[in-house]
């Protein structure tokens, strides 16, 4: 077990920056916006004199809103690259459905009939025909600026005592060598490892009841599409805390 790495008591955001990291929203664009006002009112209070304001992947599929949330995403960031977006499994999914249809595929089986929706196509992924069809006008309605944003997504990102990403890290693998998949796609190696890493890592990608904030890493997943709730852990120099917003 590593007991030389950080422990989620002990560790500290930048100082003077006040951070927030938002769990999976699958197409929820209202709870994001309410969350994002929330934070917002939270940074208005703080001390702080910078901020940045982390989305941690799996924009897409199962929620209503995909397209609408790509959209809020792309003009937050836009307007001001303090706000952040790293990849998710489903937004790499989404993009290799454009790239290449597949109906065994995440997006086909995932909640991507609802991504497909939220831009105005139909999609009969139990159809050869009706999967060459849909994919087809699919691909002529989403923006080129929607492909970029996908095609561009960072996997990871590190801020002092904190590594944020989607889904996890390989345990006992360098941060500066984590597989991109893995940072994407991990469960169980990750999840069970009862030891500290070297930094505290802040992750989505399964969903819980609640936040779940242990010594070596918290999981921001509240199944917002399904359960209505849509979390967030806030880092203020050293105070840390759990935000929610329900809907």
């Amino acid at each position: 077990m590593i007991t030389d790495g950080i422990h989620f008591l002990d560790a500290r955001g930048p100082t003077g920056m006040h951070v927030a990291a938002i769990g999976d929203v699958h197409g929820r664009l209202d709870l994001l916006e309410k969350l994002h006002a929330m934070i917002d009112a939270d940074r208005v209070r703080s001390s702080a004199t910078d901020f940045r304001v982390i989305h941690l992947g799996d924009f897409v599929d199962r929620g209503p809103s995909s397209k609408g949330v790509i959209d809020f995403l792309i003009q937050k960031s836009a307007s001001d690259p303090r706000y952040i977006c790293v990849a998710g499994n489903h937004d790499a999914a989404f993009q290799e459905f454009l790239a290449r249809p597949d109906p065994e595929g995440v997006f086909a089986l995932y909640g991507g009939r609802q991504t497909a929706l939220s831009y105005g196509v139909e999609i009969d992924f139990d159809s050869p025909w009706g999967l060459r069809r849909g994919h087809a006008a699919l691909c002529k309605v989403v923006p080129l600026s929607h492909m970029e944003f996908l095609r561009t997504l960072p996997r990871h990102i590190t801020l002092e005592d904190f590594f944020f990403c989607h889904a996890g890290i390989r345990p006992g693998v360098p941060l500066a060598e984590q597989d991109p998949e893995d940072l994407i796609w991990i469960r169980e190696a990750f999840l069970n490892f009862p030891g500290l890493h070297p930094k505290i890592v802040v992750h989505g990608h399964t969903p819980a009841g609640e936040a779940e904030v242990m010594a070596n890493r918290v999981n921001v997943d509240t199944g917002a599409y399904k359960s209505g709730r849509l979390t967030a852990l806030i880092i203020d120099g050293a105070v840390k805390r759990v935000v929610s917003v329900s809907g």
